[in-house]
């Protein structure tokens, strides 16, 4: 943490808290993931590792970019790129509903990232407003892959339930 300057917490989850911070040296805003319990939880650590690893092979635009992870007193910390809101915080601002231009680009984007995760055989699975990030130009960029898991080649399909 000695090469970042934190600025505040911006998010709280199950397993840890998002603080948003500079880096020192590039100036650089970045969003870092620091997971409550040690690395003596294997839940805890297994699902840190799954997010790293999945993050580490999915550069695509509309998923947030991956930056570095460290451990320090035991406890794993994920850096990320800096996303200026979500799409929960979008939802909520507007009670009556997002614009249906919003809509279409907010799913046209979600749609690009899954169908990249799937033709890579990976499966995010805790798609959800909070885990919807969304810059100042609008881009959306999925977050969070603490559930994510690779699968067979064969295995992703889409179930229809009538």
């Amino acid at each position: 943490m000695k090469k970042y300057d934190i600025q505040g917490v911006i998010g709280m989850g199950a397993y840890g808290v998002v603080l948003k911070a500079t880096n020192k040296f590039t100036k650089e805003v970045v969003a870092i993931k620091k997971f409550k319990e040690s690395d003596c939880n294997p839940i805890i650590k297994k699902i840190a590792l799954r997010e790293v690893k999945s993050l580490k092979n999915a550069d695509h635009p509309n998923i947030v970019k991956f930056i570095e992870a460290f451990r320090r007193d035991n406890k794993l910390h994920i850096v990320f790129e800096f996303v200026d809101r979500t799409v929960l915080e979008d939802i909520e601002k507007n009670p009556s509903g997002l614009s249906l231009s919003s809509v279409r680009l907010y799913m046209f984007q979600l749609l690009k990232s899954l169908q990249f995760l799937h033709s890579n055989n990976m499966l995010h699975r805790d798609v959800k407003p909070e885990n919807l990030l969304v810059n100042s130009e609008g881009v959306l960029k999925l977050c969070d892959f603490g559930f994510a898991r690779k699968t067979d080649e064969h295995r992703i399909f889409i179930s229809h339930s009538y």
